[in-house]
């Protein structure tokens, strides 16, 4: 019997690119194993990198390990998944949507580094909306513009992107989180779709695990007043081992 894929991902309140596969592979239902390899005091913490190394030469969160197949970049991961199960509709069945599917996502894997930047994913905290600047409202504006295409062409039969569930859901969770967690709420097509892909199993799942998490890195959040901690007996001072 093959083994079962093993999933290589850090902190889950910070790392949005782990989200990616693992929640790709959640709500698909497909078996694997978790390894969580936490982040150090830093994202280049050499410690880390010699753990990480272990499981892919490129250094990075996510990895997927299928038997002898090693696949990095959470793109890649996602495309290697849909390859290996066509029996499921991983990306659109339809060759408009899914030509659709395909390119946002890899224009979200290469795109939008404001909003990134300025916005880290932090599942634990929740930060009020206020004015961050024209080039993360350009970032803002192209994702919403992207969603609201994307239901208006192919959202009929479903609260996602295209319906049901596909990859490129799992490719914008992180971007969900990031307006939820900083007040932006442009319109109210880009307000449910956020609330759609928060609702799932696999994201609630993957919120009380982040949420669960001892650790905070310092570097990656935002210096902004906090509304909302839902870690409070936390120290915003500890970080990873």
């Amino acid at each position: 019997m093959k083994p079962v894929m093993k999933l290589v991902i850090a902190n889950k309140n910070h790392s949005s690119w782990s989200l990616r596969p693992w929640l790709l592979l959640t709500e698909f239902g497909i078996p694997f194993e978790e390894v969580l390899v936490p982040f150090g005091q830093t994202f280049d913490d050499p410690e880390w990198k010699r753990a990480i190394s272990a499981f892919t030469t490129a250094g990075k969160v996510p990895a997927l390990i299928d038997g002898e197949i090693k696949v990095w970049e959470s793109l890649a991961i996602l495309d290697h998944v849909a390859d290996t199960r066509p029996d499921l509709a991983i990306w659109p069945r339809d060759p408009a949507a899914r030509a659709m599917a395909r390119s946002i996502s890899a224009e979200m894997h290469a795109g939008f580094p404001v909003l990134r930047n300025a916005c880290p994913m932090n599942l634990a905290w929740v930060h009020a909306a206020r004015d961050r600047g024209p080039k993360v409202d350009a970032d803002v504006a192209r994702i919403c513009a992207i969603w609201r295409e994307a239901r208006e062409r192919f959202g009929g039969a479903g609260p996602f992107l295209f319906g049901a569930f596909t990859a490129a859901d799992a490719m914008f969770a992180p971007v969900t989180a990031r307006f939820t967690g900083y007040g932006i709420a442009p319109d109210p097509v880009s307000v449910a779709y956020c609330e759609a892909v928060q609702a799932t199993p696999g994201f609630q799942s993957w919120r009380i695990g982040a949420l669960a998490e001892p650790w905070i890195i310092a570097e990656d959040e935002a210096a902004e007043p906090v509304l909302t901690d839902f870690r409070p007996s936390l120290s915003r001072s500890r970080v990873s081992p």
